[in-house]
């Protein structure tokens, strides 16, 4: 028999348990999973450089999307000429020698930026508009190379053999060019081409051979890349379990191989966007690129040059709006590349 006492100690014990914290629930708290991409952008937030960056990279690229908008708040635009147009004689912006009035290149309430020496053109529109035709068009060189690149290496790599050794040649033989001598070289032949050398180049044409030009000769790096990575891959377990289950090469490729590259595609691609850009405005500067009056980064260079003895302060804002955005994709391409893959930070 159990004593009087015995009863009254589990009694007072049922209590203490049941003031001492809620009952437990019966089933078990369901655990959940994370993806790599949840787990890549959980590590991404943390990261206060990366999203500063990306910040920053979102920023320039609404701005250049919103540049007519902007420049028309704004009451200027790129192309009329302040300096010398009769309608703006009541308020000069350059003197007698065609330098801007006022300070740090005539910098003013009316002019953000200041304004360009000889011509008196808003520096600050141009700037905006520069910066619309030199993002969007580097990046859709950029997408160009990245597509090609990205569909080279993985046929060469998963299908080896004869397939890979003549996309290897071909590789090498693009490669072979020397890039920068090739763009200054080739663009006239290209625009002299399809257009008479007599006439002017429209110019949408002048982009359409950038675009060009710039895509069939730069996308050989990523396809080395990947197929790098997928003659690695090819001869994991997870890729001869999907062959032994009869599972065709279209969709081994897709479903196996290609989840597998997709960090060094977006690395590679964070780092290319920039190179394009500093690309196309090299041959706005050498004068193959974009030309008068089409605002460009690239010209604004060449104009600045032009002008540096006379009025340093025009290649200011633009010199340092480009450092700006290539600094900062460069560091966003290297958060992206420790939120996918933590340890090569270490």
């Amino acid at each position: 028999m159990t004593s009087p006492i015995e009863l009254q100690g589990a009694e007072a014990s049922t209590e203490v348990d049941e003031k001492a914290g809620p009952k437990r629930s019966e089933q078990p708290e369901k655990l959940a999973g994370r993806s790599p991409g949840q787990l890549m952008w959980q590590r991404f937030k943390r990261d206060r450089t990366g999203m500063i960056c990306a910040a920053v990279v979102v920023f320039y690229f609404a701005i250049a999307l919103l540049a007519p908008v902007i420049a028309s708040l704004y009451g200027k635009n790129p192309y009329t000429l302040y300096g010398q147009d009769p309608t703006y004689a009541a308020s000069p912006v350059l003197d007698d020698f065609g330098l801007p009035l006022g300070y740090f290149g005539g910098v003013s309430a009316e002019h953000w930026f200041g304004v360009e020496p000889q011509y008196g053109r808003d520096v600050f529109t141009m700037l905006l508009y520069g910066m619309r035709t030199s993002l969007f068009m580097a990046l859709g060189v950029t997408v160009l190379m990245m597509a090609t690149g990205v569909i080279v290496g993985l046929v060469g790599g998963y299908l080896a053999g004869r397939t890979d050794y003549w996309l290897g040649r071909i590789t090498d033989f693009f490669l072979s060019f020397p890039q920068q001598l090739f763009f200054i070289a080739f663009m006239p032949v290209v625009t002299a081409f399809f257009v008479d050398p007599r006439e002017e180049t429209p110019t949408y044409f002048r982009a359409l051979a950038m675009l060009i030009v710039l895509w069939v000769l730069g996308w050989m790096g990523m396809s080395r890349l990947i197929r790098s990575a997928v003659l690695s891959l090819r001869e994991r377990e997870f890729v001869e379990a999907a062959k032994v289950s009869g599972a065709s090469p279209w969709r081994i490729v897709r479903k196996e191989i290609l989840p597998n590259v997709v960090t060094p595609i977006l690395v590679q691609t964070t780092y290319q966007l920039p190179s394009t850009i500093l690309t196309i405005a090299f041959l706005s500067f050498a004068g193959v690129g974009f030309v008068e009056p089409t605002p460009d980064w690239g010209r604004m260079f060449a104009a600045g040059a032009k002008y540096a003895e006379q009025d340093p302060a025009f290649m200011f804002f633009p010199g340092l709006a480009l450092v700006i955005f290539v600094l900062c994709f460069n560091l966003l391409g290297d958060s992206v590349r420790d939120a996918f893959d933590p340890k090569s930070g270490r």
